[in-house]
């Protein structure tokens, strides 16, 4: 998955794309720290394709909240920016499920765990972010995992 991005930066590079490239340094950028703090006594522990998803998801998320806020504040244009990096950041992620889909894969994982009451919520979101990293909405799964148990 690194080297996909990286190639992808470096076609930015030569089509001189510039808010794909910024957004793909970005993207690296936030590999490369994670890479250093994975790193344990001069040990190279480079992050997985399911923590690069996460990363992912991470950096999609800051940006929808970022266009929110831009938008009520009457910044259109900073918040049209986000959104354009949403876009370039999703090419790296699998299909995402429709609401439908998550709504079936969290009875499937509330089944499966034995799940009944509230408490067992944590349990439910660290099989989902695990399984199904940068496929789903977490903050829609969480209020059908509520819905559901609670």
């Amino acid at each position: 998955m690194r080297d996909t991005i990286n190639s992808a930066m470096k076609q930015a590079m030569r089509d001189k794309e510039v808010l794909r490239l910024s957004t793909l340094r970005l993207v690296m950028a936030a590999i490369k720290d994670k890479d250093i703090a994975a790193r344990v006594d001069g040990v190279d522990n480079s992050v997985s394709d399911e923590e690069i998803l996460a990363i992912l998801g991470k950096m999609i998320k800051q940006r929808k909240d970022s266009a929110v806020a831009y938008s009520s504040a009457g910044r259109t244009e900073l918040a049209i920016q986000e959104l354009s990096e949403i876009e370039i950041i999703t090419e790296f992620l699998p299909i995402q499920l429709s609401e439908e889909e998550v709504q079936g894969v969290v009875q499937k994982v509330i089944t499966e765990t034995e799940a009944s009451s509230i408490r067992d919520m944590g349990k439910v979101m660290a099989i989902l972010k695990k399984t199904y990293a940068g496929q789903m909405d977490f903050g829609i799964a969480g209020s059908i995992v509520k819905k559901l148990l609670g």
